[in-house]
């Protein structure tokens, strides 16, 4: 069993075992070698998707893939299998490891759904600072995104003994108060949203693509894009035209805008991705660019900055009788902080050596590399401090009476520290955790996966996401959050709406029939 603390809130999504019959999803070999569109989404991740499908109901859209189906692949979509992929260092993997330059272990999605694939399920919906952080003004758009997204895909979870025994243990350990099961974002305890069924079927942002128009919708998969073009000559600023994108075979493909005014290209490549693809298309910090001899469209030295991440502290604890397997239902919220806890899953999730290594900065004109990052995690003793207070909290409810069938009686705490430095996760092996808690958070820091940032919102795109300096170009993932984690899905659903909306707006102020409009 192991109970884990990160910083801030947590998102998540899933998928069925049965594939459905999407006829506009195809492998990228059987892509044409040119086409056109009035949109084109890079990235069928968690915003990627909703947004794709949103913009299809009047538009024609593709939406490209780097990876490959959800469908059919157990590891994805059976809940006893998950994290497995967190173990395959393949290039077929879903989940592509990187090793970041802090040397914590990481890993980014590589399938259609993105992190909604392959995450731990859990759903919640945003805090109101997030929302006025995001821009996100429209109360009653936001909330019929997040009914668009739960009524395909999120679930009440069957919550068992040892994740109920959790309630208690919170509640009596000051995480108060207990709100019962609600996917509001709340302080205290609660039990959350599932994206894993009652069958413990994953649900993933993938489902979400049955709403689309399939007559105006095309989806091309493991189809990698290296670059976006530009038209810069008698303009005063750059205007994205077109991408080029490779298949599985290697051959190169061009789709291009068609070239109405208001057609956009739209990255959703999440925030390793879209930072990466800017500057390999020519935005971007100057000396990178000229480093790896890219031609300079746009310097615009914030692209690939501000880039955070969510650290994740475990406590492993030895049960003396037999739990459920469970992934992350119940949840306690402190101040700046979230303490999940599953069971019956093997979470140690392999060595350094699984890992790629790299170095820092934009490194290759490869699109296929990872860039390096480093997250500096802890260097902030504010967030050093938030990590001490739930490793406590943490260790006060292991010691509750609603908790104590699952602890063994001569069990001290520390015992528990030191069993949990001790195993496999953490290398170098710590033997001893008697120096001080803040030590101890700084040997057995990883990650939770929600990593953000690149292209922030203000500094790389505007209000409405778009790339500052440049015409029909727009950024909406994580690489735009100042913090995270958020509901891509809801943002995905709700920029959909918002882009229709402003089209609609321009195209009938255009023709002078424009009368105002409404978003449902």
């Amino acid at each position: 069993m192991i109970s884990t603390l990160y910083s801030l809130t947590m998102v998540v999504f899933m998928l069925s075992t049965t594939a459905p019959d999407y006829t506009f999803m195809h492998e990228a070999t059987k892509a044409p070698k040119i086409s056109f569109y009035d949109y084109i989404v890079v990235g069928g991740g968690a915003a990627g998707i909703p947004l794709a499908t949103t913009l299809s109901e009047n538009y024609s859209v593709l939406l490209l893939e780097r990876g490959g189906s959800p469908y059919g692949n157990p590891d994805i979509s059976k809940v006893e299998n998950f994290g497995n992929y967190f173990f395959d260092p393949s290039p077929d993997s879903p989940s592509e490891l990187f090793m970041s330059e802090d040397g914590v272990g990481n890993a980014r999605p590589r399938v259609l759904g993105g992190g909604s694939s392959i995450n731990a399920g859990f759903y919640t919906r945003d805090d109101t600072n997030f929302l006025k952080e995001a821009r996100l003004l429209d109360e009653n758009l936001v909330n019929s995104s997040y009914e668009f997204v739960e009524k395909v895909m999120v679930f009440e979870p069957v919550v068992k003994e040892w994740q109920s025994a959790w309630k208690g243990a919170f509640t009596e350990a000051g995480v108060t108060p207990y709100n019962g099961f609600t996917y509001d974002y709340v302080n205290g305890t609660k039990v959350g949203g599932t994206t894993f069924d009652q069958n413990g079927q994953r649900h993933t942002a993938a489902d979400l693509l049955q709403y689309a128009n399939p007559l105006r919708l095309s989806v091309y998969l493991h189809a990698t894009v290296g670059k976006i073009l530009f038209k810069t000559k008698g303009r005063t600023r750059p205007m994205a035209y077109a991408v080029v994108f490779e298949d599985a075979s290697g051959n190169r493909h061009r789709a291009y805008l068609k070239g109405d005014q208001n057609d956009e290209i739209i990255l959703s490549a999440g925030p390793l991705g879209s930072p990466q693809l800017l500057m390999l298309s020519g935005i971007g910090p100057k000396d990178q660019l000229d480093a790896q001899q890219i031609k300079l469209v746009l310097n615009q030295p914030s692209v690939g900055q501000g880039m955070k991440d969510n650290p994740l502290n475990a406590i492993f604890i030895p049960s003396p009788i037999p739990v459920e397997q469970s992934v992350v239902q119940v949840i306690g919220s402190l101040a700046g902080s979230q303490i999940e806890q599953v069971s019956g899953i093997n979470f140690v999730l392999g060595s350094p050596s699984d890992y790629q290594g790299f170095s820092y900065e934009l490194q290759s004109r490869n699109p296929t590399d990872i860039p390096s990052v480093e997250f500096n995690y802890y260097k902030d003793p504010r967030d050093l401090k938030q990590c001490v207070d739930g490793i406590n909290t943490i260790l006060t409810a292991i010691g509750s009476s609603a908790f104590s069938k699952f602890k063994y009686p001569n069990m001290t705490v520390q015992d528990i520290l030191d069993l949990t430095v001790k195993l496999p996760t953490y290398l170098p092996i710590h033997a001893n955790t008697s120096l001080s808690m803040e030590q101890f958070c700084k040997d057995t820091v990883r990650t939770i996966w929600h990593f953000h940032g690149g292209c922030q919102i203000g500094k790389v795109v505007d209000d409405d996401y778009k790339v500052i300096g440049v015409d029909t170009l727009r950024v909406i993932d994580g690489s735009t959050l100042l913090s995270a984690p958020a509901n891509l899905l809801m943002l995905g659903r709700y920029m959909g709406h918002t882009i229709l909306a402003q089209r609609l707006a321009t195209e009938k102020y255009e023709s002078g029939s424009f009368q105002g409009y409404d978003v449902d």
